[in-house]
């Protein structure tokens, strides 16, 4: 378990890298220079490459929502950065809708345990397929408005789909296995095709909104609504006499994004000399 957790703190810091570039890259975009060909965007995909491979040896370790949640604390880092990079500071609404968002992912990565059951991978490949095909339609329809919410909550379900197909591709492993077996799973492309919806639909989201306020969004997403899958389909558990609690952390966490999403981007608090 410990070696999951270290997995999942560094992808935690590698996905906060990785939004602050993005970030960066939706700034500096121009009708001649797009999002789609800046160095800090391209930087950033990379970046979350790596925390993507990082999560991936996490999963092997720990249940879907207790890694996701460790994720989440790039909210915090998120959101610190980014009003600093600006000249801003966080006012007192928006540090208590992070510390909820800390506090409730924190709350949930507790509530793991640390035994598995088997599932039906024939209805858990089902299942993802007919997600990722909502998901498709949903991003493509969403990009043609202008709030960010929304699409931040696709790519947060995107990504969380992503984590899901790994853990059922790792469900499917046995003692025999072998890479032409894993080359058949239908996991291993719902895995890719997770990945693109949420990459479309990240993109989008920080070219229309404050980047501190999407990523709190895509995070607390990218924990919910995977976790609770995981939960129901791939068997992963929570802490014996800890359901309650973990139920309380959704909330909390929940809240949080809430109050987090509805605040105006930071403003820079005094102006640069140049």
């Amino acid at each position: 378990m410990l070696i999951g957790i270290l997995f999942a703190l560094m992808a935690m810091v590698l996905n906060s890298a990785g939004a602050l570039a993005a970030g960066e890259a939706a700034r500096k975009a121009t009708k001649s220079r797009p999002l789609a060909v800046q160095p800090f965007y391209l930087g950033g995909l990379f970046i979350d490459l790596l925390s993507w491979l990082c999560s991936a040896a996490a999963l092997r370790e720990l249940p879907v929502f207790a890694v996701q949640a460790v994720i989440g604390g790039s909210i915090a880092i998120t959101a610190v950065l980014g009003a600093r990079r600006v000249g801003a500071r966080l006012d007192t609404t928006t540090r208590f809708g992070v510390a909820a968002c800390l506090v409730g992912l924190v709350i949930v990565a507790s509530s793991a345990g640390d035994k598995r059951t088997a599932v039906s991978s024939n209805l858990v490949d089902l299942v993802l397929i007919g997600l990722v095909l909502v998901l498709g339609v949903a991003v493509l329809v969403l990009r043609q408005f202008r709030h960010a919410w929304p699409l931040a909550i696709i790519a947060g379900v995107g990504f969380g789909g992503s984590a899901l197909a790994v853990r059922a591709a790792h469900v499917e492993i046995t003692a025999d296995f072998s890479p032409a077996a894993l080359l058949a799973q239908p996991a291993l492309y719902l895995v890719a095709g997770f990945w693109v919806v949420g990459i479309i639909g990240y993109s989008a989201a920080i070219g229309r909104g404050d980047i501190g306020s999407v990523t709190a969004v895509f995070i607390v997403t990218n924990v919910v609504v995977p976790g609770l899958v995981g939960i129901a389909l791939l068997g992963d558990p929570v802490r014996e006499g800890f359901a309650l609690v973990f139920v309380i952390g959704l909330a909390i966490a929940v809240t949080g994004v809430v109050v987090v999403a509805r605040r105006p981007p930071p403003r820079p608090t005094h102006s640069r000399v140049r």
